[in-house]
């Protein structure tokens, strides 16, 4: 197989996944409109498709969009049951090649009996199958064998030596000793977690949220945020002099001491559980939760100590999600599970791509990365199998929240971007390209929060 070969199977597989997932997608929105309801003849609508009626329009949609796909499919298989060099590529494009006309023939019964039982169950569940078969093609198509690069050994020995310039810094005026103080916050995570707590809000309400409740859940949100950030630059300050990234972090340079740094911290911590309690006493625990597992848990435990710390990790960035579907229920739903599970099995497909960027910098600072342990042809791949998981979980909020195709559209589209990049990255396996993809999972999730709160409040 030439490189043109190599280039154009990748490109056909990686759009068959991508159409696949607009296909789930537009079945989940085609169920929350009921569609059925208003074409139940197979495999056409006995009427044609009209502007002003939307439910048959997306009916309509649906059925051409699987017509569409599903030569997709059978191209894609066939092209690469001649092109793959490795059996499983084949083999996996023939498992979804085969479960094809049994998902035809169960969304022809979805239709004719109007989605009784189990079978829009049976349905969405074979189309996630197909969907899961061609992410293991593309993702044992892409990967590049055990020899692509080798795990970087994190032996202390010799101890690494701190990089950059670590020259004491005192802040020369007020300006500087806000910039430090704003720093050990981390504001750069500020604005997604607050947008993960306020999509859960919305998936959780069922009328109108109080101004209060609203301003006090995020509030308390990003004072939790600024507080774990904080006892984090405390707790791994030693371990930042090894690093070129965060060499230059206000208590590597003793812009702030060790002792303000820790009383920031625990005032922001107790403002942030201040304004939860305004809202609930589950909010509160959440909120506590969050602090102590970032803090403690993740930078102490996992962090240093696993090569799963993203994954377990994720749980961290999960809980806000949990946090707004508190806020608003005083309870947990399933909405906010449902958020909360996206924004863990996003995690890894995000961070990993750091990880690659900054290989490096975690070997030096003994950090047991994926990338380093592993190699970055695992993380690569586990990239991907992370982000398939993201998609197929992200439906499955559309279709519990009976959210509609303002969503739809921005996971199909968002998410066809966010693939490209990772198949870029295992294409070029450069430090530029990791960061392409990490820009592009945060632009994924952060539209995709932001469609489901337009979408649930119908700004």
């Amino acid at each position: 197989m030439g490189e043109t070969d190599t280039r154009t199977f990748t490109a056909l597989l990686a759009g068959t996944v991508i159409g696949v997932y607009a296909l789930i997608v537009a079945g989940a929105t085609a169920a929350i409109a009921d569609a059925a309801s208003a074409c139940s003849a197979w495999p056409v609508c006995s009427q044609p498709p009209s502007l002003a009626d939307p439910t048959l329009l997306i009916a309509w949609g649906h059925r051409v969009t699987a017509l569409l796909v599903g030569l997709l499919v059978v191209l894609t298989a066939v092209v690469g049951w001649r092109v793959a060099r490795r059996r499983r590529v084949k083999y996996a494009l023939a498992l979804a090649l085969a479960l094809f006309p049994v998902q035809v023939g169960v969304g022809a019964g979805v239709a004719t009996t109007g989605g009784v039982g189990d079978l829009p169950a049976i349905h969405l569940g074979v189309a996630a199958s197909i969907f899961g078969a061609l992410v293991a093609a593309l993702a044992w198509h892409l990967e590049t064998g055990a020899d692509d690069d080798q795990p970087v050994s994190t032996d202390p020995e010799p101890a690494p030596e701190p990089v950059g310039d670590l020259t004491v810094t005192r802040p020369s005026g007020v300006r500087d000793t806000v910039r430090a103080y704003v720093s050990l916050t981390k504001p750069r995570l500020m604005w997604l977690l607050s947008l993960v707590a306020a999509a859960g809000m919305a998936l959780s309400a069922e009328g109108p949220i109080a101004f209060q409740t609203v301003l006090a859940t995020l509030g308390g949100g990003v004072l939790a945020i600024g507080s774990s950030g904080t006892f984090n630059h405390v707790l791994e300050r030693d371990v930042d002099r090894r690093m070129n990234r965060t060499a230059d972090r206000p208590l590597t340079t003793e812009q702030v001491p060790v002792s303000r740094a820790l009383a920031f911290g625990f005032v922001l911590g107790a403002l942030s559980l201040g304004a939860f309690l305004t809202v609930n006493v589950l909010a509160a625990a959440l909120g506590l939760v969050a602090i102590v597992f970032y803090s403690v848990v993740y930078t102490l435990v996992l962090k240093p100590n696993t090569v799963q710390n993203t994954v377990i990790g994720g749980l961290a960035g999960a809980l806000p999600a949990l946090i707004g579907s508190a806020a608003v229920t005083g309870t947990i739903g399933v909405p906010g599970l449902a958020l909360a599970l996206v924004i863990f099995l996003w995690t890894p497909a995000h961070f990993y791509n750091l990880a690659l960027a900054y290989k490096d910098d975690y070997a030096r600072a003994g950090f047991p990365m994926m990338p380093v342990v592993r190699g970055e042809a695992t993380t690569r791949k586990h990239i991907l199998w992370y982000l398939g998981a993201t998609l197929l979980a992200a439906t499955a909020v559309t279709a519990l929240a009976d959210l509609g195709v303002l969503v739809a559209l921005t996971t199909v589209a968002l998410g066809a971007v966010f693939l490209w990049m990772v198949v870029r990255l295992h294409r070029e396996r450069t430090e530029s390209a990791a960061f392409r993809a990490f820009h592009a999972s945060n632009a994924y999730l952060g539209a995709f929060l932001v469609a489901i709160v337009i979408d649930a409040f119908a700004i």
